[in-house]
């Protein structure tokens, strides 16, 4: 009995040090998790992709548009680009998780031709302005 506890216990450790995940490892299944299931809603989102940056601890996200690079269109956007983070956070396509082993998000808002409407790195610090939405007054989109 106590050989068989002993093999047990042996196999249990295995495989909890084979289950561990290394944050690249998590990045990699972020970003693949992203392309294949995520979807934004609007009217206007054509499509939207992730790209991982394992040397520099980054995942870029792209919401591509339909909207035409024009500064209305940015200032439009502005507004409305923090909802729509928080959304991601909330949908865990911009991962706390993630975030809390020293990941940023990259998250551009793009017009058809190519034109940033909005973008935004999403770190520690963001992340707890996104998530606490009190900061009144305090940009959280960069044009």
């Amino acid at each position: 009995m106590k050989k068989i506890t002993q093999i047990a216990f042996s196999f249990a450790i295995v495989l909890l040090l084979v289950s561990c995940k290394n944050t690249k490892q998590k990045i990699q299944e972020h970003v693949s998790n992203y392309n294949t299931t995520s979807s934004i809603k609007g009217g206007n989102v054509v499509s939207t992709s992730a790209k991982a940056f394992l040397n520099d601890n980054k995942i870029e996200i792209r919401i591509e548009t339909n909207l035409e690079g024009t500064d209305a269109n940015k200032l439009a956007y502005k507004d409305t680009f923090p909802d729509l983070l928080k959304e991601m956070v909330k949908n865990d396509q911009i991962s706390p998780e993630l975030i809390e082993e020293g990941v940023k998000f990259d998250v551009y808002f793009i017009s058809y031709n190519n034109i940033i409407l909005a973008q935004q790195l999403v770190d520690k610090e963001q992340l707890a302005v996104i998530e606490d939405g009190s900061a009144a007054g305090k940009e959280t989109a960069k044009l």
